[in-house]
């Protein structure tokens, strides 16, 4: 008996909504701005954050990254970033002297970026957005890169500065975009090299193209653009169970090498891809939570604004009441029409402003040429809310209407 009523109450409290359509429209308003301020934001930030994630894909299995500064640095204090940029570099002989001394890790590789400028071969030439980067072998596997012709840099590469270099992906087919090329010269600003390989193509992060690069052995860089220069070490172990192990031996034989006195700070930033992604969290945090505090006072206002339509509406029934009451409708089958008319107004809103939301939100991915993202936790977050917006508003005005007395109630004009 109560599901029947329940489902008479339900297409009741459809029917005097949409009796009243500019009042409804208006009354959910207010809850769809609420959710979708809040969608619109967490689907955009859920975007970059998949973005980021994607970016360190690069890195291979259980690989960590020590930089010489931050990745990214909230502080505004002057003096933290004139500390950072006092730095000392991050050198290629320091970098040998810690591959000497680790046990743990099974490969430590070092990279750097020289310069960017544009790509010719006897084919093509390509824009000046090409990146020559440096590297030695063990970057190879950190970068988690898999050769598709050719062969990939090896250590005598590195001890006789071959001008040798392997193209990305998305390059080789710029400049050979109809054969190999392996065995080819490509010339940058000026200089031959020497293809001998070319890597898989592993797609594009935050709408740039991963294989828009230009490998060379890092000695051979350092020889053309000068050793005085800080580096990237890329430290890799076997398996996850050594990972921790394997950064706390690097930073204690690095602050060794670097001579940091003990209590003071790390002098170098040890960088895994949970760090990267605190970091990101962190940085988010303060809009994420300025828009939950506004979108929670506007659906409050919006709330209170459904209480005052309810009880315009209930004073606007009552006869219509007072008529249900005198053909046998009980208290509680008036409070549930009530109640869940209020919940289907907020549901109302709060389902379009979810739509607005998520196809908002994911604007940033069309712009930044990433995979849409749909939060659905955040849309049983947003569904919940407005339920609970429902019921808490809407009680006070359904327990009004249930409280009238019959009698008076069809007297009412």
């Amino acid at each position: 008996m109560f599901l029947v009523e329940l489902k008479e109450s339900f297409f009741l409290a459809l029917q005097a909504i949409g009796a009243r359509k500019m009042r409804s429209c208006l009354t959910v308003l207010g809850i769809l701005v609420g959710v979708f301020s809040i969608i619109v934001v967490m689907t955009a930030v859920r975007i970059m954050k998949s973005s980021v994630e994607s970016s360190l894909s690069d890195l291979g299995v259980n690989t960590f990254r020590v930089n010489r500064t931050p990745v990214m640095m909230v502080s505004k204090d002057r003096s933290a970033w004139q500390k950072i940029w006092r730095r000392r570099d991050l050198n290629y002989r320091l970098g040998m002297q810690l591959r000497e001394k680790v046990a743990l890790p099974s490969n430590v590789g070092f990279e750097e970026s020289f310069r960017r400028g544009s790509v010719v071969s006897r084919y093509a030439e390509t824009d000046s957005n090409v990146e020559l980067n440096g590297v030695t072998p063990g970057v190879f596997d950190a970068r988690n890169w898999d050769v598709e012709e050719g062969r990939a840099l090896v250590e005598m590469d590195l001890d006789s500065a071959r001008m040798v270099c392997v193209l990305g992906s998305s390059l080789k087919e710029k400049v050979f975009p109809f054969g190999s090329a392996i065995g080819e010269k490509v010339k940058f600003k000026g200089i031959n090299y020497k293809v001998v390989g070319v890597l898989a193509s592993k797609g594009t992060v935050m709408g740039q193209d991963e294989g828009n690069f230009l490998l060379i052995p890092l000695t051979t860089g350092l020889n053309r653009y000068g050793y005085r220069r800080s580096l990237n070490y890329l430290v890799q172990t076997e398996s996850q169970t050594e990972f921790e192990d394997a950064m706390e031996e690097t930073r204690g034989i690095l602050r060794t090498l670097r001579k940091v006195p003990p209590g003071e700070e790390d002098d170098f930033e040890i960088v895994s891809n949970d760090s990267l992604i605190a970091q990101f969290n962190k940085i988010t945090l303060v809009a994420r939570s300025s828009v939950a505090v506004i979108s929670s006072i506007a659906l409050i206002v919006a709330g209170i604004g459904i209480m005052n339509i309810m009880l315009v509406s209930v004073t606007e029934r009552t006869a219509e009441i007072g008529i249900q009451r005198a053909v046998g409708a009980k208290k509680r089958t008036i409070l549930v029409q009530f109640l869940i008319e209020a919940i289907l107004l907020c549901l109302l809103g709060g389902i379009i402003g979810i739509i607005f939301g998520v196809l908002g939100g994911n604007i940033v991915a069309m712009v930044t040429n990433v995979p849409p993202v749909i939060p659905l936790d955040w849309i049983v977050i947003g569904l919940v809310i407005c339920v609970l917006i429902g019921i808490v508003f809407g009680t006070y005005p359904a327990y009004k209407a249930s409280q009238l007395n019959p009698i008076e109630a069809l007297h009412y004009e």
